[in-house]
This record gives structure tokens, C-alpha cells and sequence, in this order.
């Protein structure tokens, strides 16, 4: 996992989320504080951390420091993962699942985005293997295939400790680290859902619901201020619409692998994981753990979407690692029923190392039918836009002194993120830098002192969104209508470039009399 999210790591540019956290994260603690009142509190716990990332890094910090935390978790991750199916099946399964884990494309896109995303994937992953230890702590017998649940953890019956007090440690840890989760996205407390379709399956004790209930008590009464606040800041989900059915089997190629040799293996081997969903009463088996993971956060995030527009895929990327595990699982069921026809009817447990290679050098073709997809990821283009690429065209034709416009305000993203390459530059709706104003753009002057200040220049470069092009386009904010009305009303176009979503575009005022 490490290599394949070092690979191709620098773009060469950032996309417009990747920018924010990059310019957020290099404000100062105050002014971070300042700005998560108005914006973006969902993303507080993360900008702090950036901010001491970017903070140690050496020289002047840029995307690959930017880039690196998230890397780092998806590697954990997958060592998670790993962890999590040795820990309830055998070693294999692990190798398995946390390998399979590691070549999934979409785990690849997120652990090289500058977002949270990998980061609470970590933090789930690691809150679900104490959840494990917790919850299965009484419970006898094994997995399958002959492997006793002994066998699986020798040596670790002292991990959460015996009697009541061992068993508030273990929940007390397992909600510490899924609250500290949750507050780096807060969709992260569906895993609780999760969590309790496990422990349904599992049929577990009084005591462990117990348990269980006040660590999921303590998790939601900890996130509420940011639910609160968060709520208060919806409205930066207002682009959002309904998931529908077909956004749900989109996702499901997504955690299972989108070509479609490896999603039909997949989804037949994850199946067929499913086979042993219920063990002895109290015991928690990998496919309980599993099934709930990967289903439960997303489809409660799609039917509340049915409502309130919610969802995006990577709000619930935590709960992809319930797919592996249970294709591993059903590996593991397939691997057992060949071993024992190798030896010949015999009731022994299968342990021959060449199933275990078998299965890795699968993974490995598996990894190979999708090194394209990987690859044409790490292309800047793939993203929803390129702002380094914006910004290098800025560099080539702008000029000290050149008055810049940003239509709409966060079209400014690009400068915050590459303030060299505007460097000298005048840019004429500024009112306060964003830093100083508390917001993510910045603030910008009235109409009026807008107009005032478009009336002394005889051109202007405008950084617009190409939204902003299309006739008909009326802002809400009544200095954006004044951008647009004075550019068509008092200029004419004399350049245009266009890179993606953004349009570079020079305006000129006409010379009274003579040519434009």
C-alpha cells in the first residue's frame, strides 16, 4: 500500500479541495479557529493537523507534504485490515484482505488526496479491531476450517485485560479512538451502525451491549458541538443530490474493483464469504463484522440522502475495508475445499503455502488488469480540475501590476494556492485576504467601490469559473452580478484560455472612436 500511494504521488498540481487544505493548513492556529466558526468545521481536527505537518516539513512545504499523511494512513490501513482477518480467521485471510485492499483503485485515488478521507479510513479501522477485542473477549471457539479461535490468538488473552475492569479499558480505548474519528469527519459515527449489526449477529451478552452502548454514548455526546455547528454550515452541501440505485451499484463495482473480471471474482468469492455469517452465540466472526461494515454507513448515508442530499462516496470510504475481509473470507472457503481434495479427502485443515501464494499471485493479476486504471489516476486531469496548471498559465501571461478579477470569489482558490504565480499582481474585488477575513476567499468590496475601482483600468485579467460563462448566469451576491455586468458592459474579450473548469481571459476596454 505504501508504494502504490508513493507512486506518481506529485501531480504537478492540486485540485480545488486539495487547495483548500493547503492554504488552510498554512494559516496560523488563531486564524484556522477563526475561519471554522464560519466554514468547514466538519474539517477542523484535520486543517489543525496539517498545520503542524506543513509546519515540519522541510523547506517550503508543497504536495507531496501535502500528500504524505494520507499515504501513511492507507498503508495502516491496510495493515489494519489485515490484522482484522487474521485476527478472526488466519494469517492467510489477512495476507489476503490486506493486500487486496491495497490494489483497490479506489483505495489508490484517496490515499493520494490531500483530504481526510484515508486518515478517518485509519482511524475506522483501527476503532472496528478494538471493537473486536472488546466485544469478542468472552467469546470461545473458532472460525473455520479447523483454525480454533485460540489457535487465531495465542498469546493474546491478556490483551483487554479479564473482569470488569479490563473490559472498561478495552471500550474505553475503542470509543476514544472513534471519537477522534468522528471529529475528523463526522459521517465516521455511522460506523456505529455498523458496529451494532455485529454485535446482533453475534448475539452477544447483556454485558457487551452494555459495554458497547456507553462507548457509542460517550462518541455521540463528544461530536454534538460539531453537529451543531455543522449543521449551521450546510449549506456547502447544497450541490449534492439524491443517490439513486445506480449510484449504489456504482459503488459496489468501486469496493469490489471496476473491471469487470476482478468485480464478477470478487463479488462471487465475497458471497460466498457470507457462508458462516452467524457463529455460536457471543462469538464475533469475520463475515459479522464484515457484512455490517460495508453495508451498513453507506446505505444509512443514502436513504438519509433521500431527504437531505448527504452523500459522496468518499464520506464513506471507511467502510470499503468490509469488502476485502469478505473476499478473502470466501478465498479462504475455496482455498479449504481444494486443499482438502490435494489431500485426498483428509478432514485436516489445508495449510499448504502454495494456497497462500496461489491467492497472492491471484491479487497480483488482479493488480496488473488494473495498473491502467492507477496509472490514468495520477494524472492531474483526472481530478476535477488542475489548479497548478491555471496557475502556470497565470504565470506566463500575467504581469506585475496586471489587475486580476476572480469570478465567482473562489475562483481566488487558485492564487492561495500558488501565490507566486500571481506575484505582483492587483487584484481588484479584494477586500480582505482570507486568512485575515476568517473565510476561505476572502472578503471582497461593495459593488459600488468594485465598479470604482474597474473605471481606472483599461484592462483586466479574469480568473472565471466556466459556469460563469454560460448565458444566463446570474450570481446571488450583488458584487458578482457587478463583475459580470461591468466585464460585459464596459469590456470587450481580447484572450481566452480554458483548462478544465477555469477560464483565463483578458478583458480590454475599447478605445472610444477607434478599434477594440
Amino acid at each position: 500500500m505504501l508504494a502504490v500511494g508513493l507512486w506518481g504521488l506529485h501531480r504537478g498540481g492540486m485540485w480545488r479541495d486539495e487547495a483548500v487544505t493547503y492554504q488552510v493548513a498554512r494559516r496560523t492556529v488563531p486564524q484556522i479557529w477563526r475561519l471554522l466558526h464560519g466554514v468547514d468545521a466538519v474539517h477542523g481536527l484535520y486543517y489543525l493537523l496539517m498545520h503542524v505537518v506543513l509546519a515540519v516539513a522541510p523547506g517550503r512545504p508543497g504536495e507531496v507534504d501535502l500528500r504524505l499523511p494520507s499515504v501513511c494512513a492507507a498503508a495502516a490501513t491496510a495493515a489494519l485490515v489485515a490484522a482484522l482477518g487474521t485476527r478472526l480467521g488466519r494469517p492467510r485471510v489477512g495476507l489476503w484482505a490486506g493486500l487486496m485492499y491495497a490494489v483497490t483503485p479506489l483505495v489508490g485515488h484517496y490515499a493520494q488526496e490531500g483530504r481526510s478521507y484515508a486518515l478517518v479510513a485509519a482511524g475506522a479501522t483501527g476503532a472496528t479491531l478494538l471493537f473486536v477485542r472488546a466485544a469478542d473477549e468472552r467469546a470461545t471457539g473458532g472460525e473455520t476450517g479447523g483454525e480454533t479461535r485460540g489457535e487465531a490468538e495465542d498469546g493474546t488473552g491478556g490483551e483487554t485485560g479479564s473482569g470488569t475492569g479490563g473490559e472498561r479499558r478495552a471500550w474505553w480505548w475503542y470509543g476514544a479512538v472513534l471519537g477522534v474519528t468522528c471529529w475528523l469527519h463526522e459521517f465516521a459515527v455511522l460506523l456505529l451502525l455498523a458496529h451494532a449489526g455485529t454485535l446482533a449477529l453475534a448475539r452477544s451478552s447483556g454485558r457487551v451491549w452494555r459495554g458497547w452502548g456507553c462507548a457509542a454514548g460517550g462518541v455521540v455526546l463528544s461530536l454534538l458541538p460539531m453537529v451543531v455547528v455543522s449543521h449551521a454550515q450546510s449549506a456547502q452541501l447544497a450541490w449534492l443530490r439524491e443517490p439513486d440505485l445506480e449510484t449504489a451499484q456504482e459503488l459496489l463495482r468501486q469496493y469490489l474493483g471496476p473491471t469487470d473480471g476482478v468485480y464478477w471474482a470478487c463479488l462471487a468469492l465475497g458471497l460466498l464469504g457470507l457462508t458462516r455469517l452467524v457463529g455460536r452465540r457471543g462469538e464475533v466472526t469475520l463475515a459479522a463484522v464484515a457484512l455490517p461494515l460495508a453495508v451498513l454507513p453507506p446505505v444509512a448515508l443514502m436513504l438519509a440522502s433521500q431527504l437531505t442530499p448527504l452523500y459522496v462516496d468518499r464520506y464513506v470510504l471507511y467502510a470499503l475495508t468490509g469488502a476485502p475481509l469478505l473476499v478473502a473470507l470466501g478465498a479462504d472457503r475455496v482455498a479449504g475445499v481444494l486443499g482438502r481434495l490435494w489431500s485426498h479427502g483428509s478432514a485436516a485443515t489445508p495449510r499448504s503455502p502454495a494456497l497462500t501464494l496461489a491467492g497472492v499471485l491471484a491479487l497480483v493479476l488482479a493488480f496488473t488488469h488494473q495498473v491502467p486504471l492507477l496509472r490514468q489516476d495520477r494524472v492531474p486531469t483526472t481530478r476535477p480540475d488542475d489548479l497548478g496548471a491555471v496557475a502556470e498559465a497565470a504565470a506566463r501571461a500575467l504581469r506585475p501590476g496586471d489587475p486580476v478579477l476572480y469570478l465567482p470569489a473562489h475562483a481566488r482558490g487558485t492564487e492561495l494556492a500558488y501565490p507566486a504565480d500571481f506575484k505582483g499582481t492587483r487584484d481588484v474585488a479584494l477586500a480582505e485576504p482570507a486568512a485575515v477575513s476568517g473565510t476561505l476567499y476572502g472578503s471582497e468590496v461593495g459593488a459600488g467601490t468594485l465598479r470604482r475601482r474597474l473605471a481606472g483600468v483599461d484592462e483586466v485579467w479574469a480568473v472565471m469559473e466556466k459556469y460563469a460563462l454560460v448565458s444566463g448566469y446570474r450570481p446571488r451576491l450583488a458584487t458578482e452580478r457587478a463583475k459580470l455586468a461591468v466585464l460585459n458592459q464596459q469590456f470587450v474579450l481580447r484572450e481566452e484560455m480554458v483548462i478544465d473548469r477555469i477560464a483565463l481571459r483578458l478583458y480590454v476596454r475599447p478605445i472610444r472612436g477607434g478599434l477594440g
